[in-house]
């Protein structure tokens, strides 16, 4: 993400919500666009897929504390037009401050900001500037690498206790032929153009000038004499590689998980990018899943609810617990079973909601016949119906 983008992006329209809607209205409407536009409910739709990733980085810039801060300050800052010259910049002179000190030591050290951006935002807006036109001395700075999107699909019971799965990702790394120089012969010239700081400067009024990538040497601050056959002077090849990864226990469908440093590599002493892992849950043939509780429906028989009684109920990869049924209990009572649910953050678990459901037999024996005769007999008197027809009269 360019910074520019950064700045002009208006993620709160994004998702539909207020500048200042609570984090809880943030991760609701997060997940109300997430489900209508996830691919695989929209399947071929390009646009759909396009409004998902959109969502996607809305999110993840809002639903994080601090790179919300951020993105909110450096939209005050700037996305309105910025900072104005002051009385020291008259006649169109440049600012005598350098924002890079304003904003590094805001920020913690190598920490991940928004958008992606590796360091603090100073690195994200030190560039921004060019202080009374200078360009200063040949230069090549490190690069973050790029990040990276994977999926993956875990089954019912994995995303409940977690799992450590292969993943094969294709990136852009150092060329390996040309040591990541793009030049066949390992030495490289610094860029004329851009004098090695792989930027330009264009005038944009007010006292500054912004920066974009420089075109000769596409930011890189190396142009190549020769250049590498392998990555045509890109510095950069596509490289493969198998990682384990670790999907934490409790993850939910449709969720996606950020592993810091795990995308590709940096080039020139930078660090790596991120790998982000969409994870699709399967279903499983007995147990639901509601927030962090397990769901199952038991079939009780029609005396167990009537008169009462123990019943066992499965539990997903452990061993059966034992509800007691109270006399009388109605088909469709749900009752709980603590700590047999999902996983939480904090390491504790949900719980198991347990639905009974009254089973009507189809075939009847002799004896069951007759106890069942005897029985209705001796309710003859009693009508459940009788409150329902007195309510459908009305006043």
């Amino acid at each position: 993400m360019s910074t520019k983008d950064f700045i002009e992006k208006d993620y709160y329209k994004v998702l539909g919500v207020p500048k200042d809607a609570t984090e809880a209205e943030i991760k609701k409407a997060y997940r109300k666009l997430a489900r209508e536009f996830h691919p695989d409910a929209n399947k071929g739709n390009a646009k759909a897929e396009e409004r998902f990733k959109e969502i996607s980085e809305a999110n993840d810039i809002l639903g994080d504390a601090k790179k919300r801060k951020e993105y909110d300050e450096a939209r005050a800052l700037f996305g309105n037009g910025g900072f104005r010259p002051g009385p020291g910049t008259a006649g169109g002179g440049s600012f005598n401050f350098d924002l890079g000190d304003l904003f590094g030591g805001a920020q913690g050290g190598g920490a991940q900001t928004a958008g992606g951006f590796g360091g603090g935002l100073g690195d994200v807006f030190g560039g921004l500037f060019n202080r009374g036109g200078a360009t200063g001395g040949p230069r090549t700075q490190p690069r973050r690498g790029q990040d990276i999107e994977s999926e993956v699909t875990l089954s019912f019971t994995e995303a409940i206790e977690g799992a450590t799965v292969p993943l094969r990702m294709s990136s852009q790394a150092p060329c390996k032929a040309c040591s990541g120089t793009g030049d066949k012969n390992g030495t490289p010239r610094v860029c004329p153009t851009c004098v090695g700081t792989g930027q330009v400067a264009r005038g944009s009024g007010g006292g500054f000038s912004l920066t974009d990538p420089c075109p000769d040497c596409k930011g890189r601050g190396l142009i190549a004499e020769h250049p590498c056959m392998e990555c045509n002077g890109s510095g950069r090849a596509k490289s493969s590689r198998t990682m384990q990864v670790r999907i934490p226990a409790g993850v939910t469908d449709g969720q996606r998980i950020r592993l810091r440093g795990k995308g590709a590599p940096g080039e020139r002493g930078g660090p790596a990018g991120d790998l982000y892992v969409a994870v699709h849950v399967g279903d499983h043939p007995v147990f639901g899943r509601r927030d962090d509780n397990l769901t199952v429906t038991v079939p009780v028989t029609f005396t167990e609810a009537a008169l009462g009684g123990e019943v066992r109920v499965p539990t997903l990869g452990g061993s059966p617990v034992t509800l007691k049924l109270p006399p009388g209990t109605p088909n469709g009572r749900t009752m709980r079973a603590r700590g047999r649910g999902a996983v939480r953050k904090d390491g504790t678990r949900g719980d198991l909601l347990v639905t009974v459901e009254v089973r009507v037999p189809a075939d009847l024996s002799g004896k069951a016949r007759e106890a069942l005769q005897a029985y209705r007999e001796a309710t003859a008197d009693e009508d459940p119906r009788a409150e329902l027809f007195e309510a459908a009269k009305g006043e």
